[in-house]
């Protein structure tokens, strides 16, 4: 398999999710010759699109919304928009209504959010300002493995409060109910539940980046991103090979190094006669969190949602109070399906015309479920949605669904519907998928993995894959 004389690739990455992108870019920026290898017919991992109800609306199959990648201190770097990438920032980032006919707002401006916030307007600016502008000094540290940050005053005050679990949290920092609504919508994204701790970090992370970039969405559909990753890392030199399903590792090309943007199971399943048994015992013990049930929708109209404030935001919270998505998200870990699920929300065709014929509209939506569930969560999803927007039904020409087990059909890395790469609690924060003080590094010389399994997790960032490839060039060609 490997051989530095013989090999015909310095490094071969398998796997053309944003992190396998990304590990593949940086890589053949140094001018190493890197062959990126994808199982699908088509580039994008989680990050693709497709017309998946009627013909003429482009709904987002994977990711919709941005505000990690807007805010990536790799991604950032890159010249995408020479490459056909073209964020759009939706009026309010996000909104979350309530069922009084109110909604917080999540806007760019700290204290326009605050200040709709009432009793908390003062406390929300405490937290948030100090936070946003030091998040310049800690974000590579934030988004990176465990190691000794650039600025540990920083990144002190910021782990204070991320460490903590976002029941503490809330009950710390907020007194009313719209901004521990607002809190507890952003926290939901770490799929866990409130009571553990950690489950803040996911929470400040989003509402750091809606402040600091915005929740932006792409023109056209998030697989114009893996479009541009893909065409500017051709125009590097660099070479992608698509419907190649690798079972093996003699499947491949000779090469100098493997990057696997996999999961452990898929790692295990292709390599795992590589790694030592104390290695694989690990990967076997490595831990995945709820699953999700998507939806997707081609609508005749906008979603008429009673606040006007949800109609001008690309990001929609339906969950009502902080106390009904703890409890919600809490049954969920437990196994349970809750009557009233947590459902985050995108309308992507009210900013971005190209998404849906004209005068049509799409909607993209999910909640969480237990880890492998494959009950229909339609009717409860769109019961949510009319709940905030009385008349939703009516607008519905077609939708497109997936349980966890289609979703992991659609890419493997969502191992039972997990879409965030494994849970992301104390024990798998820094030190996933297992205890090394590398996490990218394997037990077998030269293969690494860089899918979100390992740090940072979650999300459309690149971070695993740059972090990965970084120590790949540290190890073999320094």
């Amino acid at each position: 398999m490997m051989g530095e004389a013989s090999a015909e690739y310095d490094v071969v990455v398998v796997g053309a999710g944003p992190n396998g992108l990304s590990a593949a870019i940086h890589l053949q920026k140094t001018g190493l010759k890197v062959l990126l290898i994808e199982g699908q017919p088509t580039i994008g991992g989680n990050m693709r699109s497709a017309e998946l109800t009627l013909p003429g609306f482009m709904h987002d199959a994977g990711a919709a919304i941005h505000p990690m990648a807007a805010g990536s201190p790799f991604l950032s770097g890159l010249p995408l928009q020479n490459f056909g990438l073209e964020y759009i920032y939706p009026d309010y980032a996000v909104a979350h209504p309530f069922d009084n006919g109110t909604a917080a707002i999540l806007e760019t401006s700290i204290s326009n959010t605050a200040s709709a916030l009432d009793t908390d307007e003062k406390n929300y600016s405490k937290l948030f300002t100090r936070l946003v502008n030091e998040w310049s000094l800690i974000s590579s540290d934030v988004l990176g493995p465990l190691r000794f940050p650039h600025h540990p005053l920083a990144m002190i005050n910021f782990g204070m409060k991320a460490l903590l679990s976002a029941e503490t949290l809330s009950r710390k920092y907020f007194q009313g109910e719209k901004a521990k609504g607002l809190f507890a919508g952003m926290a939901a994204h770490s799929t866990l539940p409130f009571s553990k701790t950690v489950s803040a970090a996911a929470g400040l992370t989003l509402m750091i980046q809606g402040h600091l970039k915005g929740w932006p969405m792409i023109k056209g559909g998030t697989q114009q991103m893996a479009n541009a990753m893909a065409a500017y890392f051709v125009s590097l030199g660099g070479q992608i090979k698509t419907g190649f399903k690798v079972e093996k590792l003699s499947d491949l090309p000779t090469a100098r190094a493997i990057i696997l943007d996999m999961s452990p199971v898929q790692a295990l399943g292709i390599a795992g006669d590589q790694f030592s048994s104390s290695y694989q015992n690990q990967l076997k013990r490595y831990r995945y969190g709820m699953g999700v049930f998507k939806i997707d929708w081609a609508l005749d109209t906008p979603i008429p949602f009673t606040a006007p404030s949800c109609r001008q935001a690309g990001t929609i919270h339906l969950g009502n109070s902080f106390d009904e998505i703890a409890s919600n998200e809490q049954s969920t870990a437990d196994g349970r399906h809750p009557e009233k699920p947590f459902v985050l929300l995108a309308q992507q065709s009210t900013f971005d015309s190209t998404r849906a014929p004209h005068g049509k509209h799409t909607a993209w939506a999910y909640c969480h479920v237990p880890f492998g569930s494959t009950l229909d969560m339609r009717s409860a999803i769109e019961n949510q949605v009319e709940r905030f927007a009385p008349g939703f039904k009516e607008c519905i020409l077609s939708a497109h669904t997936m349980n966890t087990k289609e979703m992991a059909i659609f890419n493997p890395n969502n191992i039972g519907g997990s879409i965030d790469g494994g849970v992301q609690d104390i024990r798998q924060l820094f030190t996933r998928p297992t205890r090394k003080f590398s996490p990218y590094g394997t037990s077998a010389k030269s293969i690494y993995l860089c899918s979100s399994s390992t740090p940072p997790g979650g999300g459309v960032h690149g971070m695993c894959g740059y972090q990965a490839a970084k120590k790949v060039l540290k190890d073999i060609f320094v």
